[in-house]
C-alpha cells in the first residue's frame, strides 16, 4: 500500500475515497487529534473529507487546514497538540494522480515501522468506531499558513547572521533595519508552479526581499507546467531569470515539499550541487548530512573540504529524514529537491529551503556557492527484465563475491577508490536501473560497462 511517500496513484483506482476511510481510521487508533489539509488537486475536495470523516467517527477531533503546503501541515501538527497528521497530496505527480502522507508531531513521515502498523489494522479491520455520542469535531484552522510564514521568517534571520541560533555563519551584530530586514536588496522569483507554496512568497517579502511570482494562482491541473521542478519543467522560470535583475529562481512541486534553484545568471543548479551547498554550510567539522545512495560522489568531496562527511540512506524522503535522528547528522536531502533541517522540522519544508538558500544567497550568490562544488561525470542506464527481485539477488551475490566496499540497503550500491556504481530495482517498472560515476569520464564509462555485463551475466543465468 506505502510507497516511499505514502500512498499515491490514478484516482478511482489506486486512490479512493474509500482507501481514505480505511487509513485515517487506522491512524485514530492512537491519535485523538488530527491535522489535515490537502493539495490543490480537485480530488482532494472528496478525499479530504473522507479522511476527516473517518478519523471524526473514531472520536477524533479533527483540524483542517484547507488547501495548504504538506510542510505547513506537518509543522501544525506540534502547533495544535495533535497526534498526527494527514495529507491528502500527489506531490509532484500528474494531476490525475493523488495521495495520501502520515505525518508524526516532529514533522517526520510515517515511517516504515508506522506504514506496515497502518496496514495491518486494515487488514485485520481494526476500526476503533467511537459510540453515537463520542464522535469528534471538524474544526478549521486558518492560521496554519501565518504560522508557517513566522516560523520562515525566524528561521531566515538566523541563517542571514541576524541569530547565532539554528544555522549559518553569525556575524556581527546588525543594525535594527538589517536585522527586519535581512534580505532588502535581493531580487527572488518565485515559480510556485500552480501549487500550494505561496508562503514561500510571503516569508521572503517579510524579509526584505523584493519578491515577483510565477504561477502563482493554486490549480490541480497544473495548466503551466508539470508539478515537479526539473531543469526542462522550469525553463519558464530560468528564462525569467535571464530577462530580469533577479539575483536568484525558486520553483517547488505541487505541495511544496521540494525546492529546486535557478542562479541570478539563469543557470538551473541540479539537485546534487544544491546538496552539496547546503550541506557545506550546515554541517561543521566532524558533522555528517544524510543522502541517498544515489547522490553524487561530488557531494562527498564538497563535505570533505569542510572535515564533514555523508551517510547514506534509501531513496525516499523518510529514510533521510530517519537518519537525520542519528548523532551527528545535522542536514538531510535529496538530489530530488527534498531538504531536511532537523533543527526546524523533519518534513522537507520547501519553503524553509528557499528561505535558506535566499539567505545564503544575500551573503554571497548562488552561482559563486556552486563553483565550488566538483563537477563529476555520471552514467546512467536502464535494462527491462520482468525478473527484477530474482536478478537482483543474482547481482547482489556477483558484486560481494567481486568487491569490498558494498552497501545493499537500498538495492548494491559499490564505493571504488575512484567512484562508485548503483544497480537498484525501479519501483514501479520492469527495469533495472545503472548509475555510475567517477572523477574520469572514461573511468565512469568504463565503471557503467562492468556494471552492464555484471547485470547481463545475472539475467543470462536465470
Amino acid at each position: 500500500m506505502f510507497g516511499t511517500s505514502g500512498v499515491r496513484g490514478p484516482v478511482g483506482e489506486t486512490v479512493t475515497a474509500g482507501l481514505a476511510l480505511e487509513i485515517s481510521r487506522a491512524v485514530a487508533v492512537d491519535a485523538d487529534r488530527i491535522v489535515v489539509g490537502r493539495d490543490a488537486r480537485d480530488s482532494g475536495r472528496a478525499l479530504v473529507d473522507a479522511v476527516a470523516a473517518g478519523a471524526v467517527e473514531c472520536g477524533a477531533d479533527v483540524i483542517d487546514l484547507g488547501v495548504a503546503a504538506t510542510p505547513t501541515v506537518a509543522r501544525a501538527i506540534a502547533a495544535r497538540d495533535a497526534g498526527a497528521g494527514i495529507v491528502v497530496t500527489a506531490s509532484h505527480n500528474p494531476p490525475e494522480d493523488n495521495g495520501i502522507k502520515l505525518w508524526t508531531p516532529s514533522g517526520q513521515a510515517f515511517d516504515t515501522a508506522q506504514q506496515d502498523e497502518i496496514e495491518r489494522r486494515i487488514e485485520d479491520g481494526e476500526v476503533p468506531y467511537a459510540a453515537w455520542d463520542e464522535h469528534g469535531t471538524r474544526t478549521a484552522w486558518d492560521g496554519g499558513k501565518a504560522a508557517h510564514c513566522d516560523a520562515l521568517v525566524d528561521a531566515g534571520r538566523r541563517w542571514a547572521g541576524t541569530d547565532d541560533a539554528g544555522g549559518g555563519d553569525a556575524s556581527d551584530t546588525p543594525d535594527a533595519a538589517a536585522e527586519d530586514a535581512p534580505l532588502e536588496g535581493l531580487s527572488i522569483a518565485v515559480d510556485v508552479g500552480n501549487g500550494t507554496g505561496a508562503v514561500t512568497a510571503d516569508a521572503l517579502y517579510d524579509l526584505g526581499a523584493a519578491v515577483t511570482t510565477l504561477n502563482a494562482q493554486p490549480d490541480g491541473r497544473f495548466p503551466a507546467r508539470p508539478s515537479e521542478p526539473t531543469a526542462e519543467t522550469c525553463r519558464g522560470l530560468v528564462a525569467h531569470v535571464a530577462g530580469t535583475d533577479a539575483d536568484l529562481g525558486i520553483a517547488h512541486d505541487g505541495d511544496a515539499d521540494r525546492m529546486m534553484a535557478v542562479t541570478g545568471e539563469a543557470s538551473f543548479v541540479s539537485g546534487d550541487e544544491l546538496l552539496a551547498v547546503f550541506g557545506a554550510e550546515a554541517a561543521a567539522e566532524g558533522e555528517r548530512i544524510a543522502a541517498p545512495v544515489d547522490t553524487s560522489l561530488a557531494v562527498d568531496d564538497a563535505l570533505a573540504e569542510r572535515g564533514a562527511s555523508v551517510v547514506r540512506t534509501r531513496v525516499g524522503d523518510v529514510y533521510v529524514a530517519e537518519r537525520t535522528r542519528d548523532s551527528g547528522v545535522v542536514f538531510g536531502g535529496e538530489p530530488s529537491g527534498a531538504w531536511i533541517f532537523p533543527n526546524e522540522t523533519r518534513c522537507p519544508d520547501g519553503p524553509l529551503a528557499a528561505v535558506v538558500l535566499a539567505a545564503l544567497a544575500a551573503d554571497r550568490p548562488l552561482a559563486d556557492r556552486v563553483t565550488d562544488v566538483p563537477d563529476y561525470p555520471i552514467r546512467r542506464e536502464t535494462i527491462e527484465t520482468d525478473e527484477k527481485a530474482t536478478a537482483m539477488a543474482a547481482v547482489t551475490d556477483r558484486v560481494r563475491a567481486s568487491y569490498d566496499d558494498v552497501s545493499d540497503i537500498d538495492g548494491v550500491r559499490v564505493g571504488l577508490d575512484d567512484g562508485w556504481f548503483l544497480v537498484r530495482a525501479s519501483g514501479t517498472q520492469p527495469l533495472i536501473r545503472l548509475t555510475a560515476e567517477a572523477r574520469d569520464p572514461d573511468r565512469a564509462d568504463e565503471i557503467l560497462a562492468d556494471v552492464r555485463e555484471i547485470v547481463e551475466d545475472a539475467l543470462g543465468a536465470i
